[in-house]
């Protein structure tokens, strides 16, 4: 029995459309065809029922599915390794991180960190905040960076730091002396306002936003670096973390008008884990002490 027929008949049955396979696997339709005959003639039973130009999966071939899954999974993990062993790693390693911090973190420290460990294959799961404390609990992950504190007991949560939030707008076309004065409740009034690109802060920013502001118009816009885009064109404004919009601020593509209305908040960034290895602990640490404002 080869493993070609077995991943054949695997996105076969996913697709349960023989064209569609040939394409999923960049072969022809009748090499399918022939793969799937070929493993079928090895079992002694048929998997696929055909009628009508219609395939569906007979009931040995609902049962046998599992188990090909199992082994093309196996095979493949058993490649991989061998292909990562070649390469140099010698360990293996998973990072959880939200999109909001893939952003800023990752680019400036995880480089100088897999200098330290060349023979660490380091896996990157960019995944929302709410879904990383999960991935850390159940071993999917070794290790998560999230906007959310952890809540379950037997994980340990460490903030590595503060990040304030900034009111950020397109830029105007003045410099800082010849512009006319910014009133940022009528910016606000003219223009879009983006949300809900972070998990913290928004609602009660908002609710104090409409006590302050008559006629806000709201946005949400779930992703952050898509946010900035947007200001960036023109379409609206938004608060975002310092650490999102520090680069752009210096290269003159946004601008941060004085925010008077209230006081605007901090958001952390948090480190979660549950087992803390010697490789964690340098983690935590190295990140600890690394600068992100």
């Amino acid at each position: 029995m080869e493993y070609q027929w077995l991943k054949t008949f695997c996105i076969a049955a996913e697709t349960l459309n023989f064209r569609k396979a040939s394409e999923k696997l960049v072969m022809s339709q009748p090499s399918v065809t022939v793969h799937i005959r070929l493993l079928e003639e090895h079992l002694g039973t048929t998997l696929f029922d055909r009628q009508n130009n219609r395939v569906s999966l007979s009931d040995a071939g609902r049962f046998f599915l599992p188990e090909a899954q199992q082994i093309v999974n196996s095979i493949e993990n058993s490649v991989n390794k061998v292909f990562s062993f070649t390469q140099g790693y010698r360990r293996n390693w998973t990072i959880a991180i939200s999109p909001l911090m893939a952003e800023t973190i990752l680019p400036h420290f995880l480089r100088s960190f897999m200098k330290l460990h060349p023979d660490l294959e380091i896996n990157i799961r960019v995944e929302e905040s709410y879904k990383i404390e999960e991935l850390v609990e159940v071993g999917d992950v070794n290790i998560g960076i999230s906007a959310l504190d952890a809540k379950q007991k037997n994980i340990e949560s460490i903030s590595i730091y503060e990040d304030p939030i900034l009111f950020v707008m397109p830029v105007d076309g003045y410099d800082e002396e010849s512009g006319p004065p910014i009133d940022v409740k009528e910016i606000l009034q003219r223009n879009y306002l983006f949300t809900h690109h972070h998990p913290v802060f928004w609602d009660d920013l908002l609710f104090k936003l409409h006590k302050q502001v008559v006629g806000l118009r709201t946005m949400k816009v779930t992703q952050a670096h898509i946010t900035k885009r947007f200001i960036q064109d023109g379409l609206g404004v938004s608060f975002l973390p310092h650490s999102i919009v520090r680069r752009e601020l210096i290269e003159g593509k946004i601008m941060q008008p004085h925010f008077d209305l209230f006081e605007l908040p901090s958001v952390s960034t948090f480190i979660i884990v549950k087992k803390k290895g010697a490789l964690e602990e340098e983690f935590i640490n190295q990140i600890s002490k690394y600068f992100f404002g």
